[in-house]
């Protein structure tokens, strides 16, 4: 089983990439080609990694224990896309300095 930090650092990116191929694929649905092909692959997958990410955010502030403001931080970075690139750098920072 992975360490609940390693597990958080993979789930945030995949949930960044995930999010980037949806809007990809919602770019493709709603200007070039009208097709659906690319949300009815990625809007599933990103679905299942952002649950991911939340679940992966819960148990690295219990291991890391992560203060509310810190968690509550982790989990509406999952909303605006690539967001959880940048709270995972800024956690990681605040990791190595402590």
């Amino acid at each position: 089983m992975l360490a609940p930090g390693k597990l958080f650092r993979i789930a945030a990116i995949a949930e960044a990439c995930s999010w980037a191929g949806l809007l990809v694929g919602m770019f493709f649905k709603y200007v070039v080609v009208h097709n659906e092909l690319g949300v009815k692959i990625f809007g599933p997958i990103h679905g299942v990694l952002f649950v991911v990410y939340g679940v992966s955010v819960i148990l690295a502030a219990r291991a890391y224990r992560w203060d509310p403001r810190t968690i509550a931080l982790g989990l509406a970075a999952s909303i605006p896309p690539l967001a959880t690139i940048w709270f995972e750098r800024r956690v990681t920072r605040a990791l190595a300095t402590a």
